[in-house]
C-alpha cells in the first residue's frame, strides 16, 4: 500500500504535516477530514530504491522494541484502541524496517488476527517470551499492564547484557591489539634488524636468534596460519550448531575458571526474572518454563529447565527437580522452595533476580579489576621482550666490531 505525504492546516489555523498509508489520495482526504485538517498538499511518497534489499535496511534494535512496548502500554492504558495505537506508532516510527513491521501487524489486527498472533509472524523482533506474554495479557484483559512489565523486563535484560559485554570487550580488544602489534614486528620490523645483524658476521644472542627464527616462521607460514584459524572457527561453528556440540561447549563454559561463575550468575538472573515476569502476567507455569528454556541462552540450562517442566507435569513441585539438575545454586533452590510454599513464587523469583543482578555487577567489577593489570603486564612483557631481544646485539656492538 502506498504512503502519502501531506501538509495542511487544522481548525485552529496551525500548520501540520505528516504521512499516511492509504490505497489512494481520496482515502487520505477522508483521513484528514476526520482529524479536522484542511490539506494544502498531498503527494505519494517516492519509493526507496534500496527498499527491497535487506542489506541496506537498518536493523531493529532491542531499544526500538522497548520504546514501542512502553509507548503501547501508555496508549492502551489511556483508552486508545489497539489499531489506532499501532497506526500512531507506525507513522511516527523513524526506522523504516520497524515501521513496515508495525504496519503489517496493524493490518493483521484489523482483519481479525489477535495481537499476539500478528506478532508471532515476526520472530526476529518479537520472541516467544514476548508473544506468550502478550497473549496472556489479551486473554486476561490486562494488556497495558503486561506491556509495562515487558518494557521493564527488557530494559533490565538489556542492562545486564550490556554490562557483561562491557566486561568481555576490554580483554578482546587488548588481545587483538597485541596480535596486530606482534604481527607487524615479526613480519616487517624484525627482518630489517636481521639484515643489519647479518653484516656483523657474529653469532646472535639466543633471545635474538629465537625472535629471528619466529619471524622467519611467521613470514613463511602466514597464509597457512590464517587458513588454520579460519578453519578452526568454521569447524567450531559447525559443531556448536548441533545440539550435542552446543551442550558440550556450554558445559565447558559453565566450568571455565573466572568466566564460568559469571556465566552461571547471568543465566540464573535471566531464568528467575523471565519466569517471574511470566508468572506475574498469568502465564501457566508449564508454558512459562518451556518458553524460559528456549530463551535460556545456554544449552545446559535449557535441558535442565525442560527436565523441571517434565517433572512438574508429573505432579511434582518445582524446587526438588531444580535441585536434582545440579545446575542451580542451593540458595536459589531454597528460596524458590520458600516462595512456592508461601504462594509467592513470582515475587520470590523477582527478588532472586535482583540479588543476582547485583552479584553480576560485582563479578563484572572484580573481573575488570583483575584483567586490567594482567593485560598491561602481558602487553608490556611481550613488546618489551621483543624490543630487548632485538637490541641485545646492539648492546654488544663493541665486542662484535672488535
Amino acid at each position: 500500500m502506498p504512503i502519502f505525504l501531506w501538509k495542511g492546516v487544522n481548525s485552529y489555523g496551525d500548520k501540520r504535516s505528516g504521512q499516511h498509508e492509504a490505497p489512494d489520495e481520496a482515502s487520505v482526504h477522508s483521513y484528514l477530514k476526520k482529524l479536522r485538517i484542511t490539506p494544502s498538499k498531498i503527494k505519494q511518497k517516492p519509493k526507496d530504491i534500496f527498499e527491497g534489499i535487506a542489506l541496506f535496511q537498518p536493523k531493529v534494535t532491542g531499544r526500538d522494541v522497548v520504546i514501542f512496548t512502553r509507548q503501547m502500554s501508555t496508549m492502551i492504558d489511556a483508552g486508545l484502541p489497539l489499531v489506532q495505537s499501532l497506526d500512531i506508532l507506525a507513522n511516527q516510527q523513524e526506522n523504516p524496517a520497524f515501521k513496515k513491521v508495525l504496519r503489517e501487524i496493524k493490518t493483521d489486527v484489523e482483519t481479525g488476527t489477535t495481537f499476539a498472533d500478528a506478532m508471532k509472524k515476526h520472530p526476529k523482533m518479537f520472541d516467544n517470551l514476548f508473544c506468550n506474554m502478550i497473549e496472556a495479557g489479551e486473554i486476561g484483559g490486562i494488556l497495558d499492564t503486561i506491556l509495562a512489565r515487558l518494557a521493564v523486563f527488557m530494559e533490565k535484560a538489556m542492562t545486564l547484557k550490556k554490562k557483561v559485554k562491557g566486561a568481555l570487550t576490554y580483554p578482546v580488544i587488548c588481545l587483538g591489539i597485541a596480535i596486530i602489534i606482534l604481527a607487524v614486528i615479526l613480519i616487517w620490523v624484525v627482518p630489517v634488524f636481521e639484515k643489519m645483524f647479518a653484516d656483523f658476521g657474529a653469532a646472535l644472542p639466543v633471545p635474538t636468534q629465537l625472535v629471528v627464527n619466529l619471524s622467519n616462521f611467521v613470514k613463511s607460514n602466514i597464509m597457512y596460519m590464517i587458513f588454520i584459524v579460519v578453519a578452526i572457527v568454521f569447524v567450531f561453528k559447525k559443531i556448536y550448531a548441533t545440539d550435542k556440540g552446543k551442550t558440550k561447549v556450554d558445559a565447558m563454559l559453565l566450568k571455565a575458571p573466572v568466566f564460568g561463575d559469571l556465566i552461571l550468575k547471568v543465566a540464573v538472573s535471566k531464568f528467575t526474572r523471565t519466569l517471574g515476569t511470566m508468572l506475574q502476567s498469568g502465564v501457566p507455569i508449564l508454558e512459562a518454563l518451556n518458553v524460559v528454556a528456549r530463551t535460556a541462552g545456554n544449552k545446559v540450562i535449557e535441558i535442565a529447565v525442560f527436565r523441571v517442566a517434565d517433572s512438574i507435569s508429573e505432579g511434582r513441585a518445582i524446587a526438588e527437580p531444580l535441585e536434582e539438575t545440579g545446575v542451580f545454586p542451593t540458595m536459589v533452590v531454597q528460596m524458590i522452595n520458600v516462595g512456592e510454599s508461601t504462594g509467592a513464587l513470582d515475587a520470590m523469583l523477582s527478588k532472586i533476580a535482583d540479588f543476582y543482578d547485583e552479584e553480576v555487577d560485582q563479578s563484572v567489577e572484580n573481573l575488570t579489576a583483575m584483567i586490567e593489570p594482567f593485560m598491561m603486564v602481558f602487553l608490556g612483557g611481550m613488546i618489551g621482550g621483543l624490543v630487548v631481544a632485538m637490541y641485545l646485539p646492539i648492546f654488544k656492538l663493541g665486542s662484535v666490531v672488535h
